[in-house]
């Protein structure tokens, strides 16, 4: 019996260390910040919607594209927010100024900043205006040229929306959200399922656009993996992350990267390999039953480099997000909606 019992301790303790060595299986903790005491810096009177937020090489900003058609700069408490960048025509026509007229009714001639990036060695920054089409203004700041209103087959863009630019090459990536309905229709684009999107880039030494990715569902925020190997596309419909391979043996590959709880906005780079992604709304489930006590309002999602949800953001009903970006342990809110930019620290 002594040889028998210690035959079967002997297996039990294999068995128990073949347990304690395989990898758990259990979901990870999914760590979740409330946004609703974050600060709020407000925007100028008669402006809204900092849909994208950006900084420039020196840290300074944020830079946000507001209703009006403008780039402003935040300069702290004392300076507040200044005009950096505008289109040539919101000088040019006296409707972008005199803030009589919505701003829905006058964006196709004032232009709207969408998606913003600098490219840090040139202190360029990006604008991708869904109206304008691609466009970069200097350091200094001033009237933005337009770099292209069309892509290189001859297809003019009609919804420029995202923007990212990879600082190795200075090659800006971005999405034009439809071949069909223009920004201000873009409920549009959902409710008839809209599938004319593209993904596309602009070559900074041929300043050529490239169609990489054409027939796409709602392609929106837009942002180059930290090893600027893949393109990461956030897609507003269906709720879901793809990833384009830009070089090695997958090159040219679309691939799903991740399932969202919500319609997603932009995509940023979280400065540890992963990325978050801003929801505009949450995802609406056919079976939800009614909730019994507190619902968390869910308006961003933090995702590993591998797609997997390691942290959420929450906030108050109605609050939704355009835009969440990391810089010096702070995040930075941007909202399509709002009138003021968000501040977690």
């Amino acid at each position: 019996m002594g040889r028998r019992f210690n035959l079967t301790m002997s297996l039990l303790a294999v068995v128990v260390l073949a347990l304690l060595a395989a990898p758990c299986a259990c979901a990870a903790q999914v760590k979740t910040t409330d946004t609703r005491w974050s600060f709020q810096l407000p925007l100028p009177s008669g402006v809204s919607g900092a849909e994208s937020l950006a900084f420039d090489g020196k840290g300074e900003g944020p830079y946000a594209g507001v209703s009006d058609g403008r780039v402003l700069k935040w300069g702290g408490s004392a300076v507040g927010w200044t005009t950096f960048a505008h289109s040539a025509n919101y000088r040019k026509i006296p409707l972008c100024t005199a803030g009589v007229v919505p701003s829905a009714e006058t964006e196709s001639m004032c232009g709207r900043p969408l998606g913003l990036q600098f490219h840090a060695k040139t202190g360029d920054l990006y604008i991708a205006d869904a109206y304008l089409g691609l466009t970069r203004v200097g350091p200094g700041g001033g009237e933005a040229e337009v770099l292209a209103t069309g892509a290189d087959d001859g297809v003019p863009f009609n919804f420029v929306n995202g923007l990212d630019v990879d600082e190795a090459t200075g090659d800006v990536y971005f999405t034009d959200s439809s071949a069909t309905y223009p920004r201000r229709f873009n409920t549009e684009i959902m409710m008839n399922a809209d599938a004319t999107g593209r993904l596309l880039r602009y070559d900074a030494r041929t300043r050529s656009v490239s169609v990489l990715k054409a027939g796409l569902p709602y392609p929106n925020g837009v942002a180059v993996s930290p090893d600027g190997e893949q393109v990461v596309v956030a897609h507003t419909v269906p709720c879901q992350a793809f990833r384009y391979f830009l070089r090695g043996a997958r090159k040219g590959q679309y691939e799903l990267l991740a399932d969202l709880p919500g319609y997603p906005d932009n995509v940023r780079r979280d400065g540890r390999g992963g990325y978050w992604v801003a929801l505009n709304q949450e995802k609406q489930r056919l079976d939800a039953t009614p909730a019994t006590g507190p619902v968390k309002h869910l308006v961003g999602v933090r995702l590993d480099a591998h797609g997997v949800e390691v942290e959420e953001l929450s906030a108050a009903k109605g609050v939704t997000l355009s835009d969440v970006a990391e810089t010096k342990g702070k995040l930075w809110l941007g909202s399509i909606e709002l009138e003021y930019v968000g501040l977690v620290a």
